[in-house]
């Protein structure tokens, strides 16, 4: 088709996801087999990669904007725009889970945080006792800074005793058969169980050399 010489692309195929140091295929193909066609990069440089009229440009690309050229009858015609987007994912999947405490008491607020390091895709999925009502609020953080990694925080308002029990967050890779799993166990009383009693008054006088007790009943 001269006056559509390149195929249309879907939208969800001008975002290009690739894992750090794979090659990848920037997709635009062209109606005729025989066109001539030129990659450019968003200053509009020529890029040098191979190209198969059946895939488009294959290779390693840095991440960016591209954009295929080619000339029909004279005329120069455009593609659409494609944006690669290079994620940071190891073959390894560190994974930390952390509890600020794991004792709490009835009305308590519980917080678990799951950290996945030097990875920017995964797939993350949490298992606790109130999992079944969708009792917990989950928040992510995308840190880049010193260092990449994922902060998945779980927060459960209110606790009650039924809160009590295993919290457990599992990472999945986003492209290898890599799984991680993690566990805290959270214990939730249904009210306090340490008496204080202080045998003293709240502001005492002690003397200059005086050798004083200070004395508190626990149970």
């Amino acid at each position: 088709d001269p006056d559509m010489p390149f195929v249309p692309s879907m939208p969800e195929d001008q975002f290009i996801l690739v894992e750090e140091g794979d090659p990848t295929v920037i997709p635009c193909r062209t109606s005729d087999p025989d066109a001539q066609v030129t990659l450019v990069n968003s200053l509009d440089k020529s890029v040098n990669a191979l190209y198969d009229t059946k895939q488009g440009f294959i290779g390693n690309f840095p991440a960016g904007s591209y954009t295929c050229k080619t000339m029909v009858k004279g005329m120069e015609f455009k593609s659409d725009e494609f944006l690669i987007y290079i994620m940071r994912a190891t073959s390894q999947l560190p994974v930390e889970i952390e509890a600020l405490k794991t004792v709490y008491k009835t009305g308590e607020t519980i917080v678990v945080t799951c950290v996945v390091f030097d990875n920017e895709v995964v797939n993350l999925q949490w298992n606790y006792p109130g999992k079944v009502k969708e009792k917990g609020l989950i928040k992510l953080d995308d840190i880049k800074v010193p260092s990449q990694k994922l902060v998945y925080t779980l927060t459960i308002p209110e606790a009650s005793v039924k809160d009590t029990g295993d919290y457990e967050c599992t990472a999945g890779h986003a492209t290898k058969e890599v799984k991680e799993n993690k566990k805290v166990v959270i214990t939730v009383h249904d009210k306090g169980f340490v008496h204080l009693e202080p045998q003293f008054s709240p502001l005492e006088a002690v003397n200059l050399h005086e050798v004083k007790n200070f004395v508190v009943d626990v149970q």
